[in-house]
């Protein structure tokens, strides 16, 4: 009798455990972290790494992005703030750049400090496969990861999530 009511107490349990679990490995992120010098991007919940990818960045990765058309990665701390579905690229999630700093530096170098820097997919027109594009910095300062990778972030991320981009 007692084995009875542990395989109903198990059998009942078990749905719920299985949901949990799935849920923990798609659940939103908090935070994403890139490092230009590794060219990698990371992606945290409660500060704990759920997973990192190799970015490809723009033809001139160091340093910060002063201008428009300098092929810099922007550095400092933005928000991902929309989503764009029919992006030029696969997919692409928008960085705040230039934030207030940005536009502060630009205006005293009487510059422009330009804009539309995404984390986004794939380039269309690429003959490269997409792993071998991803050992290139082909964007014009954007972050590049694969389509599948593009598609597994889109699910993570959350419009309002911090982005960090570090030297």
């Amino acid at each position: 009798m007692r084995f009875g009511y542990l395989f109903l107490i198990i059998g009942l349990s078990f749905p719920f455990m299985a949901s949990a679990s799935s849920n923990q490995t798609h659940s939103k992120i908090d935070l994403v972290i890139v490092n230009k010098s590794e060219s990698s991007m990371s992606v945290l919940r409660d500060g704990q790494v759920i997973k990192t990818y190799a970015i490809a960045m723009g033809d001139a990765p160091i340093g910060h992005k002063l201008t428009e058309g300098d092929q810099r990665t922007p550095q400092g701390r933005y928000i991902l703030d929309y989503k764009k579905s029919d992006s030029a690229f696969y997919k692409s999630i928008h960085i705040s750049y230039p934030n207030d700093e940005d536009k502060l530096r630009a205006k005293a170098l009487g510059i422009s400090p330009g804009g539309m820097i995404m984390i986004h997919g794939q380039n269309p027109r690429s003959k490269m496969s997409p792993e071998e594009a991803q050992r290139y910095n082909w964007t014009n300062g954007c972050i590049a990861v694969t389509n599948k990778e593009m598609d597994e972030l889109w699910r993570m991320i959350d419009e309002g999530t911090p982005i960090e981009i570090w030297p």
